[in-house]
């Protein structure tokens, strides 16, 4: 009997470790605490101190600002991005382009204004709203307004500066709500939209320019666009097109490329009397010689009759 309970333990592990689950099981379970520990220690060398345990270490109690800290401006902020003059940009549609050699056949089209019968070049782009009533027209950028004017084709116009020599144009607005001098911001109100008798046909709307350094840009290429982009393509049109850009200049500067009259050529057209009206008897003479001729042979003829009725006598 004592034979028999001796090897009943070990006839029981020998029937365990037979089993097919036997193991796998012990695999996955020694797997298991593996990974258990692997993430433990991943765990212990990751975790993220205390705030102010940081400041402690590092001293930070007594922070004091620099002096220059509290003007700082985040980067982001300085880059204007370029925006359509319009409070509500969902419902403001272009129904005027901006005239481009380079354009579409129907682009152009469009982007040509007619006026006491002559068709005009756009210089910028005409915004109306979609339902065809007025609406706010705000700054694209912030900037100083420069001039506030009225002008009896364009309406109500608005100039605006801004940095890196940008100047935007706002014209047939029914009523302004700025002054000359004013400091702007981006998406300030500049008035609203009215009409104006250059382009009666447009209805309500807003006549928009942009220009970089005196020279008009298409305004919709650079609408969500940063200021930098702006500068970048204007830059890389001058390099490519240095003719146009020496052109731009002249165009700036009339005076100095215009040649003034000479004296000699004033004088030529001037100075050339007129002879048949200062000497109408002579051109009389010149022009007929034959007019004295025929005095001549009228005195000899009676010359004769008299001599021919003295002797008749």
């Amino acid at each position: 009997m004592n034979e028999e309970n001796k090897g009943t333990p070990k006839n029981k592990w020998s029937r365990i470790f037979r089993k097919k689950w036997f193991f796998p099981a012990l695999y996955l379970t020694i797997a298991a605490l593996l990974l258990s520990a692997v993430v433990w220690y991943q765990n212990l060398e990751n975790q993220i101190p205390d705030a102010t345990d940081i400041q402690n270490e590092q001293g930070m109690g007594d922070y004091q600002p620099t002096p220059n800290e509290d003007n700082a401006e985040p980067v982001l902020e300085q880059q204007e991005v370029i925006k359509m003059p319009v409070a509500d940009q969902e419902q403001a549609e272009i129904v005027t382009k901006f005239f481009d050699y380079n354009a579409e056949q129907e682009d152009r089209e469009n982007a040509l204004i007619l006026h006491n019968n002559r068709f005009y070049q756009s210089t910028g782009v005409d915004i109306a709203s979609a339902d065809a009533k007025t609406f706010n027209v705000v700054a694209a950028l912030s900037g100083t307004v420069t001039e506030v004017k009225e002008d009896p084709l364009l309406g109500n116009v608005v100039i605006m500066s801004h940095e890196n020599d940008i100047t935007t144009y706002y014209s047939s607005l029914e009523n302004v709500a700025v002054t000359a001098g004013d400091k702007v911001k981006q998406g300030d109100e500049v008035g609203t939209a009215g009409k104006s008798i250059f382009g009666k046909d447009k209805g309500a709307h807003v006549h928009f320019e942009l220009r970089k350094d005196g020279k008009e840009v298409n305004p919709e290429s650079f609408f969500n666009q940063s200021v930098s982009s702006l500068n970048d393509a204007v830059t890389e049109e001058a390099a490519e097109n240095p003719e146009a850009a020496d052109n731009q200049e002249s165009a700036d500067n009339p005076d100095a490329t215009e040649d003034e009259p000479t004296d000699e050529t004033s004088t030529d057209e001037t100075e050339q009397p007129i002879d048949s009206e200062e000497n109408p008897d002579e051109d009389v003479s010149e022009e007929d010689p034959a007019a004295g001729d025929d005095v001549d042979d009228e005195n000899s003829n009676e010359e004769t009759d008299d001599s021919s009725n003295t002797s008749g006598a």
